[in-house]
């Protein structure tokens, strides 16, 4: 009996090892598996081998730390930091999982918490370098370059040989303009890590702000003779060969990247671009078009496209109606939300590209619900002049005829549709073919973008200059050649999910600064929405300026309204016709006392036009007739707006890829 239940023991014992050394076996090999891919940058099956061995054993703690790993990479941040917190519970004393909590902190935008995870770091090791890094990463996070400056100097000075030291710096101080102090911290990493093709690639990127391009191109050539297979060195090259003018070159190198990955949007938008300025119109939409079929949220991209468009094909085109129901479908989904003001911008994107479209006389609807039956009369009316009018739209505009028969402008006898003058001119430009990482030119698509929301501001005129400006200096002798009051410099950094849009505004007369207006934007409709609160901000500082159109004893007709934002009661100064310059630095008018002739009252506002009660300023009355109507000096600072600290996405993204 005794015999039979040890042989019975050991029968089990040897079956519970079977058992076990395969299963051991298994995870291992799962783990393995896992790190391997990590080192390809392969996170997906990292991720798949990572969660096997996680069946198997649920608290293996490094499988759980790389897991967490593998979610911060794919930029799933939410599923990133369940994982670590979980990897921490079974390591408590890991500095570097706790970096890592704070990394994804961060990148969700939970910047208090990061601080607190880090200042824990930083208590039990002061000289953490990786939590260095962070802090240094929380203050660009919160928009305060300059603190992350001083971090990233304090990390150099600790660890002078350290490549991601050497190389952040670096990128911080050429995000700044600070050239030749990037190169020199660049400089030092490639002496010391020569083989390494990560270093070559940054050097080529600071190059290639600082619009050393033949130099970036010989970094990117090495950068690809290390590492072939580095696609992100062959894009950043065909930015380079692009900006370069070297389009079919450009246009080349992102087939190559095409033919090892047909997804790649932004290989196709490259190629497209680099038709366009080929002049290759027709084969650019079409390739424009197959990357919007990749990502049709991409709105550099759908804008590119639109704008090509427009400059090669007829008004009856076909395609134009294709690439305008897109946005009389986003205009009537706004609507079914209440979201009148963004419904109305899609309209008038959409009729942009098609001017003939049916879905006028939606718009015309629209403008009347918003309470500019006087617009929404012109638009049905210039749906008659084309051909395309109905029975409802002529009973419309017979019954609006009568309707406003007793406006101001019948009052007074005027077509406001005709006489309106727009009082600021405004050019817009891109400087140096100003690119992103992810949009080559992309300043002049915001550019182009911004320009067209200008079209529709009845005080601005937006000149239709080349949008594409070699240099600061060339893109101001267009401006003062042209007459402008105002020139603004557009430019983009952004990453797959945040766009930084910044706009310098410069005097035309002079070139001296005006201001500067810059909006940080997440998620969707990022250039769409911070290219309309670039122009809101820009509307803002312009000082209101009319002209008088007629003079009746007293009372006067001006040539702003409702839509220009004037309200009654408003009283602005009369002063004498040509008296009022642009300011040679700064914002605003220059007039003297004695240019001053009167005050008026505004008592009754139209759509376009207002009425108002004028009182002389002096002894004789010299108020008449095309002299101008300006705002009374602004005495709230809080009217211009404060410039933004710069969060600045596309240095985020290259010092997460650095490390």
């Amino acid at each position: 009996m005794k015999r039979a239940i040890r042989s019975l023991g050991i029968g089990f014992f040897l079956f519970v090892s079977a058992v076990m050394v395969p299963a051991q076996q298994t995870l291992s090999s799962w783990y393995e598996r896992g790190q391997t891919a990590m080192i390809q940058e392969d996170w997906y099956s990292a991720a798949e081998a990572f969660l096997e061995v996680l069946k198997i054993n649920p608290s293996h703690a490094e499988a759980l730390a790389s897991l967490a790993e593998c979610y911060y990479e794919l930029r799933e941040y939410d599923q990133a930091l369940s994982w670590v917190r979980k990897a921490r519970t079974l390591s408590r004393s890991s500095m570097s999982l706790a970096n890592l909590e704070a990394l994804t902190l961060i990148a969700m935008g939970q910047l208090d918490t990061a601080s607190s995870v880090l200042a824990d770091i930083l208590v039990r090791e002061p000289y953490n370098k990786e939590a260095l890094f962070t802090a240094a990463e929380l203050e660009l996070a919160r928009g305060k370059v300059g603190q992350a400056v001083t971090k990233y100097r304090e990390a150099v000075n600790r660890y002078p040989d350290d490549r991601q030291a050497l190389l952040s710096l670096a990128l911080v101080l050429g995000s700044l303009g600070e050239y030749d102090s990037a190169r020199t911290y660049v400089t030092k990493a490639i002496a010391l890590h020569t083989d390494d093709y990560r270093v070559h690639y940054y050097a080529a990127y600071l190059d290639t702000l600082a619009g050393r391009l033949d130099s970036a191109a010989s970094a990117l050539d090495i950068a690809l003779t290390l590492r072939p297979t580095f696609q992100a060195a062959r894009s950043l090259l065909a930015m380079v060969r692009y900006r370069s003018n070297r389009f079919e070159e450009a246009a080349r190198l992102a087939d190559q990247i095409i033919a090892t990955n047909r997804n790649d949007v932004s290989a196709w938008y490259i190629k497209g671009m680099a038709f366009t300025r080929l002049g290759r119109l027709a084969e650019a939409r079409q390739i424009l078009s197959m990357a919007l079929t990749i990502d049709g949220d991409d709105e550099f991209i759908r804008a590119a496209l639109e704008d090509v468009v427009l400059k090669s094909t007829s008004l009856e085109s076909s395609e134009r109606s294709i690439w305008a129901s897109w946005h009389f479908k986003k205009a009537k989904e706004y609507l079914s939300k209440n979201q009148a003001q963004d419904a109305l911008f899609e309209y008038r994107r959409a009729l942009r590209i098609n001017p003939y479209a049916p879905e006028r006389q939606d718009y015309a609807e629209l403008l009347r619900v918003e309470g500019y039956p006087g617009r929404q009369l012109e638009e049905l009316k210039f749906l008659q002049d084309i051909g395309r009018s109905n029975r409802t739209i002529n009973d419309t505009v017979e019954a609006y005829n009568s309707l406003l028969f007793d406006t101001l402008p019948r009052v007074w006898q005027v077509n406001p549709y005709t006489i309106q003058n727009r009082h600021w001119k405004l050019a817009v430009f891109s400087v140096g073919a100003q690119s992103g990482m992810k949009h080559v030119d992309a300043g002049a698509v915001a550019a182009s973008y911004i320009q067209d929301i200008l079209t529709h501001d009845g005080n601005i005129l937006a000149l239709p200059l080349e949008l594409r400006q070699s240099s600061f200096s060339t893109a101001y002798r267009t401006a003062r050649e042209a007459g402008v009051d105002y020139f603004l410099v557009v430019s983009v950094k952004e990453q797959d999910r945040d766009l930084f849009l910044q706009a310098e505004m410069y005097v035309g007369r002079t070139g001296s600064k005006a201001a500067s207006f810059s909006v940080y934007k997440v998620g969707q409709d990022r250039l769409r929405n911070g290219s309309r609160q670039i122009v809101a901000q820009v509307q803002a500082v312009l000082p209101f300026r009319a002209v008088i159109l007629q003079r009746k004893a007293n009372l006067i007709l001006i040539d702003k309204g409702k839509a220009d934002g004037v309200v009654k009661s408003s009283t602005y100064q009369i002063i004498k016709k040509g008296s009022a310059t642009v300011k040679s630095e700064g914002l605003g008018l220059s007039y003297t006392q004695q240019d001053i002739i009167g005050t008026l009252i505004i008592n009754e506002i139209d759509e376009l036009v207002a009425q108002g009660t004028a009182t002389r300023a002096g002894f004789y009355d010299e108020i008449t007739s095309g002299d101008e109507v300006v705002a009374l000096p602004e005495t709230d600072a809080s009217a211009i707006p404060k410039k933004n600290e710069t969060i600045d996405p596309e240095l985020r993204e290259l010092l997460k890829n650095l490390r």
